[in-house]
């Protein structure tokens, strides 16, 4: 997994356990992602640095909106990419894992143009 590739993880991760529950913690993404706590405090730190995390006095973690900004747009590809190989007859399990993989090598032109295509030919 390239750096890039697993930041965008931790920030969609961030984002989908903040619309879960109550405050996010190393220790919640640590058993998200079944990654070991040391992992977690290594690219949380990284966040930290490029701006995309705040961490409070208690362990609190909470996006910027850069950090907000980036998970929407993996969450919104990942949600896109498996619903729509879904419907192409792809079984659930294998579309989130290729919707997982696809979502981070997928330039924004060519999702933007494959989101126009689909949305135009389903109504």
């Amino acid at each position: 997994m390239h750096d890039n590739e697993s930041s965008e993880n931790y920030l969609e991760t961030i984002l989908i356990l903040s619309n879960r529950l109550p405050v996010v913690r190393s220790v919640d993404i640590a058993e998200e992602l079944d990654v070991t706590k040391p992992s977690v405090s290594v690219a949380m730190k990284k966040l930290r640095e490029n701006d995309c995390i705040t961490v409070s006095k208690a362990g609190f973690i909470t996006l910027t909106e850069k950090g907000h900004e980036i998970a929407s747009s993996i969450y919104e590809r990942h949600t896109f990419i498996s619903n729509w190989l879904i419907t192409l007859g792809v079984s659930e399990k294998t579309a989130v894992s290729d919707a997982c993989r696809m979502e981070h090598y997928i330039s924004k032109e060519s999702f933007d143009a494959m989101k126009r295509f689909i949305e135009s030919n389903i109504k």
